[in-house]
Order: structure tokens, then sequence, then C-alpha cells
């Protein structure tokens, strides 16, 4: 049985979206992950500030790897966020994935996103669905 680290390890290899963003793996275990990510001008929008989606895409992968690193291949059921603070090009925003249930079929979770002074910048929250086959 693969490690949730070497789980996650395999993600990234093959996550050419997550690379494109610059993710890079802070910390796993079960049921948890932190990531982070430096915030680049091409990615923001046209009010000059980051746009919307790359909070988000970074709450995605940090959702992901966590729900994901027992080995059991999970997909998003449902996705939400709010937005509290803007983000600018240069912040390094870290994502921090927390479980809040782990059932057999089904998994809730948590994931703040801090920038770099520490501010909360959005709150993400993903319920998985569990296919019970092996992503390793």
């Amino acid at each position: 049985m693969p490690s949730p680290k070497e789980v996650v390890a395999h993600m990234m290899l093959h996550d050419q979206f997550s690379q494109w963003l610059g993710i890079e793996v802070v910390e796993v275990k079960e049921g948890y992950s932190k990531i982070k990510m430096t915030v680049r001008e091409e990615m923001l929008n046209g009010f000059g500030i980051v746009h919307g989606g790359i909070a988000f895409s970074l709450g995605d992968s940090a959702f992901a790897f966590a729900c994901n690193n027992r080995n059991n291949l999970s997909v998003a059921l449902d996705t939400s966020i709010n937005f509290t603070k803007p983000v600018h090009p240069g912040d390094v925003l870290t994502a921090e994935a927390k479980e809040l249930h782990n059932g057999r079929s089904t998994g809730l979770y948590h994931i703040a996103i801090h920038n770099q002074k520490d501010h909360l910048v959005a709150q993400f929250k993903g319920t998985c669905y569990r296919t019970g086959k092996a992503l390793v």
C-alpha cells in the first residue's frame, strides 16, 4: 500500500495543471494536504486582480490531494468557495485541506487559503465521491 506522500507524488507527476500553477507540496498525511504557489502576472483578470479561478484551482488541488491520498480514487461531487480578500501578482498562497468526514463512499473537506501575510483570502469546501478503485 503506497503512503499518502507517494500517492500525492504520483498525482503531481501526472497533474499538468497543478504543475502549470507552480504548486509545491508542503505537507501530506492521511486526509490532509498543505500546498503553496506564487501568483503570476498572467493570472490577472480584467480588473487588475487575480482571477478567482486561481484561488479556486489551488483549493481544488489541495482538496484532491487530501481526499485521494489513502489511494482510494475520489472525485469531486460538490465544491464551493468564498472569497474574502483580493489576490495580487507576487502573492504566495497556501492552501491547507483538512478532512471533516471520511466516509466509505464520500468525504467532506475544508480548505483555507491564506496569503504570505497570513490573511485568509478564500475558503473552499469540497465533497468527494470515493470510487473504491486504487489510484496508484
